[in-house]
């Protein structure tokens, strides 16, 4: 019920009676908008879910992998010349083959182990000599790879998938809170835009009411002319501002539509929730909620293990490794199918290969020596985040509670302006003020409107502020790390 009062008094204000509907946005609102529209935020979102599915097809390719190769029928004829003979032959080929595999990777030592089932028919023939022959051929075999003295490609492959998916993970949690900032501070510019156009429309109708005043003196013959004078110009001044507090107001809604995805034609009206709530923190506690939780760290971290990765990469740039092969089948060769079996004959081999590098002018000394550089540069990164982090944070707690006392104080200046302002227009009215001193007066009580809804939006961006850098929500006293981050 407050709420909807709070909703009609806005539109009383500002003249929402007219045929155009406006939409009125809280800043909850305003940020469940954007975060469904925001173009860049729907960019972050396609890359996290192209890490998914990499990520998914890494993991894919470790399981058992089948394959079936068929060719159903090939046919040659070849009419060759046998020089020692001194005559031409001629021969036919006819064959079809199928094969069947199955390889399954092993992901703890970067081997496979494959299974081969092949099935071939041939019939060829030699015209020449009337020579026939068909056979049919069934070979099983089961393969073994396995490289050694080098590093663990698929285990690398894998978890360097893992780290893009964290990172696209962490890059979309940052982009949100990016979004909400902007959101904010876009919310709070149109409010800020809207309480000045409130506060010039104020102004000009009070300089509306003193022009009128001081018109009817000096048609009564009660003040001079000049005083008339004076007041067109208050009041042609006053109407100014009110042109130029539209201007800015209706920019500030574009900027603000623009921000959020919505349709440049569709008129909103923010409704913010000015109440400050004070809050008590602890510098030291905040910076230790920043250097646990913020996602820029994280993003060191996985900086510096892909730096590993790279150094290990660099050390296998010519380096001593080496592979072992085994085969073990079983062959079975027959003029028919029925006579494949009776004979058939096993094979195996294993075999070692070696390779030893012996001179490379010293390439993979210097391109490993470039990672750790790189490395050492990326940690230095990282000493130096943490310590603009731990900066920020402490600023900022120093800030909020200069920023408590200024809205005191903004608040405070408001009734004394206008009380000065009252009184002074009493006196105007009395004939005993001046135009010129009166406007000096609606001046101080403009401005300290203007500066008491600045101190509002001020500490209410450091304070969100506060939460985006240190990962904390001390209105509420929890972690505001996204939940799947949590995991």
């Amino acid at each position: 019920m407050l709420k909807h009062t709070l909703i009609l008094v806005f539109l009383a204000a500002f003249g929402a009676s007219s045929a155009v509907a406006q939409e009125v946005m809280t800043l909850e609102k305003a940020l469940e908008v954007a975060f469904e529209h925001s173009p860049s935020l729907i960019q972050s979102k396609l890359s996290l879910e192209q890490q998914q599915l990499n990520l998914k097809a890494q993991n894919a390719s470790l399981k058992s992998q089948f394959s079936l190769d068929v060719n159903p029928f090939n046919y040659t004829r070849n009419n060759q010349y046998d020089s020692y003979n001194a005559k031409w032959y001629s021969s036919e080929n006819m064959s079809s083959s199928a094969s069947l595999g199955i390889t399954q990777p092993i992901k703890w030592t970067d081997g496979t182990v494959s299974l081969y089932n092949d099935f071939s028919w041939q019939d060829a023939s030699n015209q020449t000599s009337n020579q026939k022959s068909t056979s049919f051929n069934h070979n099983l075999s089961l393969r073994i790879e396995q490289p050694i003295f080098t590093y663990n490609r698929t285990k690398m492959e894998l978890k360097e998938l893992e780290y893009a998916l964290e990172n696209s993970k962490l890059s979309y949690a940052m982009q949100e809170l990016s979004i909400e900032r902007q959101v904010t501070q876009q919310f709070y510019s149109v409010y800020q835009q809207q309480k000045n156009l409130s506060t010039a429309r104020d102004e000009y109708n009070n300089q509306k009411q003193n022009y009128d005043i001081i018109k009817n003196k000096v048609d009564a013959g009660l003040v001079a002319r000049e005083e008339l004078f004076q007041a067109e110009v208050n009041l042609a001044t006053s109407e100014s501002a009110v042109y130029t507090a539209e201007i800015n107001y209706e920019n500030a809604k574009d900027n603000f539509k623009i921000l959020l995805g919505i349709d440049l034609d569709e008129d909103v009206m923010v409704l913010p929730n000015t109440e400050i709530t004070t809050v008590n923190v602890d510098a030291t506690q905040a910076v230790d909620y920043a250097l646990k939780q913020r996602m820029e760290l994280r993003q060191h971290q996985i900086t510096l293990e892909q730096d590993l990765f790279s150094i290990i990469r660099a050390k296998s740039e010519n380096e001593f490794k080496g592979s072992i092969t085994a085969r073990i089948g079983l062959d079975a060769l027959g003029d028919k199918p029925g006579n494949m079996y009776s004979n058939p004959t096993d094979n195996e081999q294993i075999g070692i290969s070696l390779n030893i590098p012996i001179f490379d002018w010293g390439s993979r000394k210097a391109r490993v020596r470039s990672s750790e550089l790189a490395m050492e540069s990326d940690q230095i990164n990282l000493d130096e985040e943490k310590k603009n982090i731990t900066l920020e944070v402490r600023q900022i707690c120093r800030n909020l509670p200069t920023l408590i006392r200024q809205i005191e104080i903004k608040r405070q200046n408001i009734e004394n302006a206008e009380h000065t302002y009252e009184i002074n227009l009493e006196k105007y009215r009395n004939g005993n003020l001046t135009g010129m001193e009166l406007q000096q007066y609606q001046n101080q009580l403009t401005s300290a409107k203007q500066e008491y809804t600045n101190a509002i939006i001020d500490y209410k961006i450091e304070l969100l502020n506060l939460k985006i850098q240190t990962l904390w929500d001390f209105e509420t006293n929890q972690s505001y790390l996204p939940v799947d981050l949590l995991k």
